[in-house]
């Protein structure tokens, strides 16, 4: 009995053996160079791996028969190759050919398994990185407008792009869509400071691309996302040195030099790696200000490869001053006003405002008024991962961010007088009855033309330093069945984040010009007093108008399975989340600070912290759900569904205590539904997806701000429901050999439900707004364009449109579409012998073709300002910008 045993399991071990099949081989592409995290995946299981820095692969697989395996990578056409596997070693060689079909690209954002973005059941898009670098991308907002389902605003320039996702209501800075380099968020909480995520990093040639992740089912893994996530993958060295120049030009004084530099440390044997890439620049526009963008930034990883998984430590420096543009006075027509010398005026920020000064009860105030938006610090992160077998891989990353963050807001046209009029006009308004008045510009002593324009403008200096500390493990098992596979993950997210929120306001009188001087003014009053009305420009020294500190927890389990059977892709999953946090207010006090007795009060007195504080703390507990389906109809067309049950942590900066432990209202999380139900399509000439969805919001909290005693204060805070439901579409279509059209639309309904707003002066409540359309939110999103690549000329000219929207809740004043247009071009040529692969391309891009002068925004601190008076203060786009550049690999 004992031998039959024995020989029976030997039978068994045998037949094991002979069931399992071991794949391996190498993937380069056509010039023989090896492709690193090329993706070879039997198709219609999780057997598979990805090619490591040679280019080389391999695995083990049970599968049994005649199977067909795939072979994708970013940017490359997916390769499909027939093999039978019955325990006999199979070794492929792949060369892979640039460009191909998206839909095969492979995903590496919001989920555990690498798979292609046809084969996920959610919508996706992305873009490698010769594109946005053909692209001169003047901001975010450039990168992501031809996105479906995103509505970007980057009237301001290069930094805080307001981003708003389909179907919710946002005061942008990616609220519920966090910005993401390598998996992990630039900032792991949102509300502390509002600051937009994209202040603490800007976007560089060392990435491979960006991925955009749109819909519910994205809600589970690392820092968790309500509506989506913007993901940048760093390129990391690889045994075949690469280098990149790349050098931009641009009208306006724009004047950039991005770099890379990748490769192996160490000899031929060593399996350490290098990437090294940043910018240094310098620019005066797209607008002049008189204070010009300038800075560095510089990105590292080392990456050390062994037997079973790798560690990659990522890095980053910044340092750079990059200017922003605010809504200004415009026209009952919504164009820009001719100023005192007859040209049109795109902005109020005056260079002589840098090293504005003055004194407070703390000591003197220096502004950092000419830097603009200015971010110093970085970040570390650490990276591991290590295959404990083929069906057990462990996923971990570590990151610390510390970063000195000043944001510089002047708003132009926003006091009193708010419009441009006349020096005798506006006299007249401030010291009415006047006996007599004196006026000229900072630093000169000749007299102003009482009928040139003036206005009043506001400066608020948002000091914003912020640490980081975030942290993410995860455990995937992946398991055999029947008909297919399972990958189970389960994972732990934790994080704390610490932020102040201090503010100082002052206000200017100006002439109105671009770049204007500034204006000093007295008078003698009905009483015959001399008056200081304003003094090196400013009339008003309002002084510190916040001093919070605020710090927040989040802990986040999750378990998820990725499921492959037959036909059918699930992916399902559970998180749960808590978080904490404290808000500690600084209570601010009026005192004298000058004794000039013919100083106006306004410019006598100043506001400073008396250095006492009100705390509270919040917390709170929430689950969201995740549940999606793919089926593959056939090799074209595959369906999908996907639902999700989430949420989102309202910013603790809207709920400020009113006494030492209590806030003015609970805080709770708010909560998210979205459903979505699609079709992708995969042809030779045609490529595309097309969707409907739905998302519904309840419990939201938005923060209105506006002016009292001309200081910037919250003014209203709302308790919202909104929900949505939606149309979405994608086209790329081959019309040509190298020559495609590209097409996006996206059509939403929208609507606020409930909206319950309280008066933050008097603490009076009232319903407002329901039934109306979101505020900028339209109803319409849509690109189109025709793109070239023939390998050595490229070309596009494209059209991005978004739709007329409502500058505010109330509905009253609509923004009509704005339609922007780009063209670009380029040829690249090769450098020295037939071996050479350096290559140079020289290439132009115009932003704005037909210098469009729609309006972004209306003014988001008035929002009860018409739609048909005689002045309106709103936001244009930026206008037409040309770009050259010259790009060189070597």
């Amino acid at each position: 009995m004992k031998k039959f045993i024995f020989t029976l399991l030997c039978m068994f071990s045998i037949a094991a053996t002979f069931s399992q099949t071991d794949v391996s081989g190498t993937v380069k592409d056509n010039l023989g160079v090896p492709v690193t995290g090329a993706n070879v995946l039997i198709i219609g299981s999780t057997s598979g791996a990805t090619s490591d820095f040679d280019g080389n692969f391999s695995f083990s697989t049970n599968l049994t028969g005649v199977q067909k395996i795939k072979i994708s990578y970013l940017g490359y056409e997916a390769q499909e190759q027939t093999v039978t596997l019955n325990g006999t070693p199979i070794t492929l060689q792949i060369v892979l050919v640039e460009g191909g079909n998206s839909l095969d690209e492979v995903v590496l954002t919001a989920s555990a398994t690498f798979r292609s973005q046809k084969d996920t059941p959610m919508s996706i898009s992305s873009l490698k990185q010769n594109e946005i670098t053909k692209l001169s991308a003047n901001s975010q907002a450039d990168i992501l407008r031809s996105i479906p389902g995103i509505t970007a605003e980057g009237g301001g320039g290069e930094t805080a792009s307001n981003v708003f996702v389909r179907g919710l209501p946002s005061g942008g800075q990616y609220v519920f869509n966090p910005l993401q380099y390598d998996g992990m968020p630039l900032m792991s909480t949102f509300g502390l400071n509002s600051s937009a995520h994209d202040v603490y990093a800007r976007p560089d040639i060392g990435f491979k691309g960006v991925e955009f992740v749109r819909g519910g089912a994205a809600v589970l893994y690392g820092a968790g996302s309500v509506a989506g996530i913007i993901n940048y993958t760093s390129k990391t060295g690889d045994s075949n040195e690469e280098n990149i120049i790349n050098m931009e030009w641009a009208d306006k004084g724009r004047l950039k030099t991005d770099f890379y530099t990748g490769g192996k440390l160490g000899g031929e044997d060593s399996n350490t790696y290098y990437a090294f890439t940043g910018f240094v620049r310098k620019d005066d526009g797209p607008i002049e200000t008189g204070m010009p963008t300038k800075g560095v930034q510089f990105r590292a990883n080392i990456k050390k490869k062994f037997e079973n998984g790798s560690f990659t430590i990522h890095g980053q420096f910044i340092n750079d001053n990059a200017q922003f543009i605010m809504p200004l006075p415009l026209d009952g027509n919504r164009k820009r006003i001719s100023g005192n010398d007859g040209e049109a005026v795109e902005q109020l920020l005056s260079g002589e405002l840098a090293n504005t000064s003055f004194l407070t009860a703390g000591g003197a105030y220096e502004s950092p008024i000419e830097d603009g938006v200015s971010t110093q610090g970085g970040y570390l992160m650490a990276d591991f991962n290590y295959n404990f077998a083929d069906d057990l891989k462990f996923k971990s990353k570590v990151k610390y961010a510390n970063y000195k963050h000043n944001f510089a807001l002047y708003v132009g046209g926003n006091g009193a007088n708010n419009n441009p009029i006349t020096l005798n006009e506006y006299v007249g308004n401030v010291a009415p009855g006047n006996l007599g008045f004196t006026a000229q510009y900072q630093g000169t002593s000749a007299a102003i033309n009482g009928s040139d324009l003036v206005v009043d403008n506001l400066h608020v200096d948002r000091l914003r330093p912020m640490t980081d500390y975030s942290g993410e493990a995860s455990l995937t098992k992946t398991i055999e069945v029947t008909n297919g596979t399972h990958n189970i993950t389960g994972g732990v997210y934790l994080a704390r984040t610490e932020a102040e929120d201090v503010n100082y306001q002052y206000r200017v009188l100006s002439e109105f010009n671009n770049n204007p001087k500034l204006v000093n003014l007295n008078y003698v009053d009905a009483g015959g007093n001399d008056v200081t009305f304003s003094t090196g420009g400013l009339y008003n020294r309002i002084g510190m108008t916040s001093n919070n500190f605020l710090s927040q927890n989040k802990t986040a389990v999750y378990l998820t399975d990725e499921m492959v059977l037959d036909k059918w892709r699930f992916d399902v999953g559970l998180r749960i989340e808590n978080t904490q946090g404290t808000f500690s207010k600084g209570n601010i006090v009026e005192s004298q600070v000058y004794d000039d007795a013919t100083l106006t009060p306004e410019l006598a007195n100043v506001n400073f912290a008396d250095g006492s504080f009100t705390r509270a703390d919040v917390s709170a507990t929430d689950w969201a759900l995740s549940a999606a389906g793919l089926y593959k109809l056939n090799d074209k067309v595959n369906l999908y569904a996907n639902f999700s049950r989430g949420f989102f942590f309202p910013q603790i900066r809207g709920f400020a205590p009113i006494a030492t432990g209590v806030t003015g209202s609970k805080y709770d999380s708010e909560k998210i539904i979205q459903f979505e139900v699609g079709a992708k399509l995969g042809t030779e000439k045609l490529k595309g997806s097309v969707a409907a969805y739905y998302v519904g919001l309840s419990d939201r909290i938005k923060i209105d701000q506006g002016f009292v005693s001309g200081s910037l204060v919250d003014l209203t805070r709302s308790e919202q429901s909104t929900k949505t439901i939606g149309l979405e579409a994608t086209l790329d279509y081959s019309l040509a050999n190298n020559l495609s059209l590209r097409g996006t639309a996206t059509y939403q309904d929208h609507e606020i439900s409930k909206n319950v707003s309280t008066d933050l002066t008097t603490n009076t409540s009232s319903t407002t707004n329901e039934g109306n359309e979101l505020a900028r939110q339209p109803n319409f999103l849509g690109s189109i364009g025709a793109y070239y690549d023939d390998g050595a000329f490229d070309a596009l000219f494209s059209f991005n449109h978004t739709g007329s929207k409502f500058a505010a809740d109330n509905n009253t004043v609509e923004l009509d579409a704005i339609t922007i247009a780009r063209i670009g071009a380029g040829y690249e040529f090769a450098m020295g012998d037939n071996d050479s692969d350096d290559t140079l391309r020289l290439g132009f891009s115009v932003f704005n073709l037909f210098n469009d002068e729609g309006v972004t925004e209306g003014d988001p601190r008035n929002v009860n300002q018409a739609g048909d008076a005689e002045f309106f203060f709103g936001r244009p786009i930026l206008p037409r910008r040309f770009f050259l550049t010259a790009t060189f690999n070597f």
